[in-house]
């Protein structure tokens, strides 16, 4: 059941991947910033400012994966549709998150599936 990918989806699937390449250019070089601090504090606040940015860079390269991922996928089993379990994806579904490859369902299941391994790793 593939389904062609059309020009607007395709529009906001770039637009999506050329928005998070900025925003992920802009913390690596808010990263790259020497800090000078004088203030145990300010030292503090810094470090912790810093990893929050170093986790958003983390999620932001995850989503960039997602995004050509997606666009891959597009190309050889159609767009808006799971690539689980080949069935139609909402089109709401794809309207918030352009670069999902599964429906609701198959994500639930996907991300229940990944908790329990978690879950076993750390037992």
């Amino acid at each position: 059941m593939s389904k062609k990918i059309t020009k607007p989806q395709q529009t906001a699937l770039q637009k999506e991947r050329e928005s998070t390449m900025r925003e992920l250019q802009n913390l690596r070089d808010t990263l790259r910033i020497k800090v000078e601090v004088e203030d145990i504090d300010e030292v503090a606040t810094e470090l912790i400012e810093r990893d929050q940015t170093q986790a958003l860079i983390i999620t932001l390269e995850e989503k960039l994966k997602d995004i050509e991922h997606a666009m891959e996928q597009a190309e050889v089993a159609g767009y808006g549709v799971c690539e689980r379990c080949g069935k139609t994806i909402d089109p709401e579904r794809l309207e918030i998150f352009p670069e999902t490859t599964l429906c609701v369902e198959c994500k639930l299941e996907s991300e229940r599936m990944a908790r329990r391994q978690q879950l076993q790793r750390s037992i």
